[in-house]
């Protein structure tokens, strides 16, 4: 027997969506406009489909599939780079938007990205065979790191990681490493331009960028110094 599942994903208008994954290398193998709209996309093992609806709303969107891969970083490198020739630009907020690379509390290196119908591909690379949370940790910046990119990059509540963020870093009588201090600044400013608070965003990536990292510890925050670099562009 051989089965395999095709999402079918809802979208307002189709063409935006087609040319959306056109321009990550997805190719168009079947596109209708009557009696209704309809589209799909492939791109080697992965197979997305599309139908419109008038009266749908992108940004109220819940609709949501798993693309599972052996090559997260390739995947993620190769779709950043067809944005950028398509639009000028790697668009990290709104719609569409690509998210950055992240290595999960649940065994799995993933990014999170959203097309022109407000669809949001999660892409993700398992890492560990256990793919449970791991308990969130006791010590106090590392738990709120935890909670933090959970809040942002798995239940996409931005308002929500930036309160945990902000809360950890305004305590008086304990101070974060300079690595967690890092990571926590560039959460903070992703986070803060996604919710359209540039002052904010602006503020974090300035303090991130002062931190003071040994060479070792610049190689533990590989991803993170990638995402402010990408942030302060």
């Amino acid at each position: 027997m051989n089965e395999k599942t095709i999402p079918i994903l809802p979208c307002r208008t189709i063409q935006p969506v087609v040319d959306f994954y056109t321009a990550l290398g997805f190719e168009v193998t079947f596109q209708q406009k009557s009696p209704n709209p309809y589209a799909v996309v492939q791109r080697g093992g992965i197979e997305l489909q599309f139908f419109g609806m008038k009266q749908y709303e992108p940004t109220e969107s819940f609709s949501t599939c798993y693309l599972q891969t052996d090559d997260v970083d390739g995947l993620h490198a190769a779709f950043r780079a067809g944005l950028k020739a398509a639009y000028g630009r790697i668009p990290t907020r709104g719609l569409p938007r690509i998210g950055p690379l992240k290595d999960m509390s649940y065994g799995v290196r993933q990014f999170l990205m959203t097309d022109p119908g407000g669809n949001c591909i999660r892409i993700g690379q398992q890492t560990s065979e256990d793919p449970h949370h791991r308990p969130a940790p006791k010590e106090t910046f590392a738990r709120a790191l935890h909670h933090a990119s959970l809040f942002a990059d798995s239940k996409e509540d931005p308002a929500g990681a930036a309160k945990t963020i902000d809360r950890v870093l305004h305590l008086e009588d304990e101070q974060p490493t300079p690595v967690q201090l890092l990571r926590l600044l560039v959460l903070r400013a992703d986070v803060a331009g996604r919710l359209g608070d540039e002052e904010t965003a602006t503020t974090a990536l300035a303090k991130a960028a002062a931190v003071n990292l040994s060479a070792e510890e610049r190689e533990t925050v590989h991803d993170d110094l990638v995402r402010l670099a990408e942030l302060r562009a």
